[in-house]
């Protein structure tokens, strides 16, 4: 007689099991159903990889209040210069993943780094969600007035005929690749002045202390408007109506350079793909309004926006381009 009781007790404890398991899965749904219907409820810190005032920082600065707007809480701009991007990759990397670290990251950090540096402490791919492209840069190669050249070819026959004595300055990756990639193409001699970003390397520009740089015209167009700088090619495939007059690097002369200095908004790896999808689509939104694409185009930058699988399948893309560049431009790790 003690034998159904057995096996009551025995089919019973499965089912209290289960629904014991299925209280706890609920509980947790709604816990989570309440924080993404919560977020964002605090400010949240997007981390940018150079100095107040660059390109990147104003383009950053620019989409902050329209995003702001649409999340309905403050955005807050935090610098983090310094090692090409990857400080602010790690700072980045190592916050909590619950979408109140943002970083704006650019191609330096996500793409040239990992070959250009001996060690990295992040991984571009694995240690962050993607959330949405931001645009591109365009860059130009600068010159001061006191190089007696007003084309690039002009520029290239001057430099060979006073071999080591042009100083050219960088302010991020992009500067190194293109310096170094048109010092090969066109057997060029020149001495390397490193900047922790453009900002600080204009005071030093326009003074004649360095003769050269590859640079955005957010920093550089008020001087060359003025007369104290002025431009031998732009790095875009068109002509730039920041500077219409002013020749691509193939109209130039030069052979085109496949990398691209992109932009795009990532959070921490393991960051809730509800949170990443509601970023991704207000960051696309704001990108749209022809108010901000006014705004960021007079910085020579093209917005466009992505879904996160689009910017994870650029991302790769860029790591494998930047690196074929960086070993043709004859750069190692350092």
């Amino acid at each position: 007689m003690t034998l159904p009781m057995i096996r009551t007790q025995l089919t019973r404890r499965p089912l209290l099991m289960f629904m014991g398991l299925a209280a706890l899965l609920l509980a947790h749904s709604a816990f989570s159903a309440d924080f993404l219907t919560d977020y964002p409820n605090k400010p949240i810190h997007v981390v940018v990889p150079f100095p107040a005032g660059g390109s990147a920082d104003l383009v950053a600065r620019i989409m902050a209040k329209p995003l702001a707007e649409k999340l309905g809480q403050s955005v807050i701009i935090e610098n983090k210069p310094g090692a090409d991007g990857a400080i602010a990759a790690e700072a980045v990397a190592s916050a909590a993943p619950d979408g109140y670290t943002l970083f704006m990251a650019t191609y330096g950090a996500m793409s040239a780094v990992p070959s250009l540096h001996k060690v990295v402490h992040y991984d571009p791919i694995k240690d962050f969600t993607p959330i949405s492209t931001a645009g591109k840069f365009t860059m130009f190669l600068f010159a001061h007035p006191s190089v007696p050249a007003q084309t690039l070819s002009e520029f290239i026959a001057y430099e060979h005929a006073h071999t080591g004595e042009i100083n050219y300055g960088t302010g991020n990756v992009a500067s190194i690749v293109m310096a170094a990639e048109m010092g090969s193409q066109a057997k060029l001699h020149m001495t390397q002045v490193p900047y922790k970003g453009e900002v600080p390397a204009m005071t030093d520009f326009v003074a004649g202390r360095i003769q050269l740089m590859f640079a955005t015209p957010a920093n550089a167009l008020p001087f060359v408007k003025e007369g104290k700088l002025k431009a031998f090619a732009t790095l875009s495939d068109k002509r730039s109506p920041l500077l219409p007059e002013t020749p691509t690097w193939h109209e130039a002369g030069m052979r085109d350079l496949p990398i691209v200095p992109w932009a795009g908004m990532f959070g921490p790896a393991k960051l809730p793909n509800d949170i990443a999808l509601r970023l991704s689509k207000a960051i696309n939104e704001v990108l749209q309004r022809n108010e901000v694409a006014a705004e960021l185009s007079k910085l020579g930058f093209e917005p466009f926006g992505s879904s996160p699988d689009k910017l994870q399948s650029y991302n790769q893309r860029q790591l494998t381009t930047w690196h074929t560049a960086i070993q043709s431009a004859g750069l190692t790790p350092e």
